[in-house]
């Protein structure tokens, strides 16, 4: 028989204090760590978890506190929750930066949030180890990149690197040359960066370029920094924002298969060849997971061949025979698997991290202060990453909250699975 027994446990300390005539000051004797204000560990490790484990909202859990015989108010609840004094807001710089060293990709994906009434985005990094949550006002590649930086300036360089990227992204060639004479593969900060646009572009022009200059050059300096890992392959959707900003980009198969989901042909014979291509699409993505199972370079080359003649399909409904052609051109992202049997085939870790947001907002809309934004995120990030790693949360925390200090912290319980999955 299991059994759990609620009770308040309060205790009175008393301090001494010493006064020292030769220093003329006072001395007052420490409270035992994990002691701060009126409350224990394990009121506030408590609360902690009922937040972002339970998904409670802070009047819930200060009613049901109240019926355990806790006297303690709203607010003094929001400061245990917002206060870091554990400092966990650094453990999940720690969890995303072991990650960003020691595991082989990531899969990115966005939501939408609340921040003191506005729109904000989430953005929401993760693979087998770890899952960290960012929220950011907005969600373009240069966001995507200062997230990649960890909290490092953002800075801009003109190598050979980005102006490859500046054709890529159809900037003009009178602008690019123009940009190779006041440069000089020189990386330049913020502020220098912003007067170097002010020199080339006339005020209020060329809105657009002027982005597209500022993410080739951000890339480019990204991809030559040595103060953080560099991530080598990102798996995604198919957004814009995440394309070009890594070496190797995997897309979703669920993501593409959506497209074909969208279409709704009215004619029998349309609908027959959607149905017939639509079981043909689903059979070569099984074909895909058996492969993953066991790789060889013989059946990748097979299965390269047979993507090409899949998407190269032509049947009676037009619709069908364009979308199969927008396929055909993701070939390379939508086969990296082959090279990299390790990387799944769909975006769903990514995905059910921003059902985990979703969920929170159903009991708290949006958050208000920044400290509030920034306690969400780290608690998020500890919470979905101990699940991964298989460490009871509410422990984890109360180690924390408490100064015990006992349990592995996450971030080298990343480095060591990572370590132990490569051998």
């Amino acid at each position: 028989m299991q059994e759990i027994l609620i009770t308040t446990d309060n205790v009175e300390y008393r301090k001494e204090i010493f006064y020292s005539p030769s220093e003329n000051r006072t001395y007052v004797g420490e409270l035992p760590a994990g002691i701060v204000g009126e409350f224990g560990p394990g009121i506030r490790s408590l609360v902690c978890t009922l937040k972002y484990v339970a998904n409670m909202s802070q009047p819930k859990i200060r009613e049901l506190l109240e019926n355990c015989g806790i006297n303690i108010s709203q607010s003094t609840i929001s400061r245990i929750l917002t206060k870091d004094e554990t400092g966990f807001n650094q453990e999940k710089i720690d969890i995303f930066l072991s990650a960003l060293e020691h595991t082989p990709y990531h899969q990115i994906d966005d939501t939408t949030v609340r921040v003191n009434g506005q729109n904000h985005y989430s953005q929401i990094f993760c693979n087998p180890y770890y899952t960290a949550f960012f929220t950011v006002p907005r969600k373009d590649r240069l966001t995507i990149l200062d997230l990649l930086l960890c909290g490092r300036e953002r800075t801009y360089r003109f190598d050979q690197m980005a102006f490859c990227l500046m054709a890529d992204f159809r900037v003009g060639k009178k602008v690019i040359d123009q940009l190779r004479s006041l440069t000089d593969n020189k990386e330049l900060c913020e502020t220098q960066m912003q007067l170097l646009l002010e020199k080339v572009f006339k005020k209020g022009k060329g809105k657009n370029t002027k982005t597209r200059v500022m993410e080739a050059a951000a890339i480019a300096a990204y991809h030559s920094q040595t103060d953080v890992p560099i991530v080598d392959i990102l798996l995604a959707d198919d957004a814009p924002q995440f394309k070009k900003i890594v070496e190797e980009l995997a897309l979703c198969w669920i993501h593409e298969g959506r497209h074909y989901n969208r279409l709704d042909p009215v004619v029998p014979c349309n609908v027959n060849a959607l149905k017939d291509f639509k079981t043909r699409f689903w059979d070569f993505y099984g074909d895909l997971l058996i492969f993953k199972q066991n790789p060889s370079q013989e059946t990748a080359a097979k299965l390269s061949i047979e993507f090409d003649e899949l998407f190269s399909s032509k049947t009676i409904y037009d619709t069908l025979n364009d979308r199969i052609e927008k396929t055909r051109n993701k070939k390379k992202e939508l086969l990296l698997v082959l090279k990299h049997p390790c990387l799944p085939l769909h975006n769903n870790d990514s995905e059910l991290g921003a059902r985990v947001e979703k969920r929170r907002q159903d009991v708290s809309v949006h958050t208000i202060s920044k400290a509030g934004t920034t306690a969400k995120d780290s608690f998020l990030t500890i919470v979905q990453t101990a699940k991964k790693l298989g460490v009871n949360s509410f422990d984890y925390i109360r180690d924390r909250v408490s100064k015990n200090f006992s349990m592995p912290a996450l971030s080298d319980l990343i480095i060591e699975k990572a370590k132990l999955q490569s051998r």
